[in-house]
């Protein structure tokens, strides 16, 4: 039979508007030991001494970076789609350029722009600008986890004065750290014998803690209360 060497006009559209990587030379020197033409004696050295950096694994190009992780090397139509996923996203958190460029390290891509596509995306996402920089007052407070067991460690503190009722013009509260378990004495004064007096019925009750704590005030501060404590 008689050849067709006819193509479609689609598959001519296709193949004028396929994309071209950056790495057609690496990707072609790898797989088929082809050198690229027009090369100087200077840019000819520079090319072997980078590829020696990249491995070919069809159909994806992989760079051995410095700090000898792996990468994926990512073409032009994959780069807007990452760039957003890793700074818009729910996992992005809208942070700076640099810090989503590291974001996509981490995440194992790479492309020779990585930082400059980065940061150019962050100038023009719209929420970034009508919000500005992340300052201190915005992140979230880091507190130290208290590890404890159930009535092993108490907050106490006074609250007042308030105005007097039956003579009492302070109320003395204590709360558990893990059980967030209240115990509360309305007092006529706020002074370190009315605390020890508050303490004994308490440890008679929930037995000894580990630790008690306070604002350092002169009623938890004295030698009364010390001495309440290490008997």
């Amino acid at each position: 039979m008689e050849i067709n060497d006819s193509f479609p006009e689609e598959q001519f559209f296709a193949i004028s508007n396929s994309e071209v990587p950056w790495f057609p030379d690496i990707t072609n020197f790898l797989a088929a030991n082809i050198i690229p033409q027009g090369l100087t004696h200077q840019k000819k050295k520079c090319f072997f001494n980078d590829v020696k950096n990249y491995f070919w694994d069809d159909p994806f190009l992989f760079r051995r970076c410095a700090n000898q992780v792996i990468r994926r090397c990512i073409i032009g139509s994959e780069i807007s789609k990452l760039v957003e996923h890793c700074h818009s996203r729910p996992t992005g958190g809208h942070y700076s350029g640099t810090k989503t460029a590291h974001k996509i390290l981490e995440s194992g891509f790479y492309w020779p722009s990585l930082f400059k596509d980065s940061i150019r995306y962050v100038t023009l996402c719209d929420k970034c600008q009508r919000t500005g920089n992340i300052c201190k007052c915005d992140e979230m407070p880091e507190n130290y986890m208290l590890s404890c067991e159930i009535f092993n460690v108490w907050g106490i503190d006074f609250m007042g004065p308030f105005p007097s009722s039956f003579g009492n013009k302070y109320i003395l509260a204590a709360v558990d750290y893990m059980s967030k378990w209240v115990e509360a004495q309305a007092l006529p004064t706020n002074d370190a014998r009315v605390v020890e007096r508050f303490l004994k019925k308490l440890f008679s009750r929930f037995q000894t803690p580990r630790a008690i704590i306070s604002d350092r005030g002169t009623h938890f501060c004295s030698t009364q209360f010390e001495k309440t404590l290490k008997k």
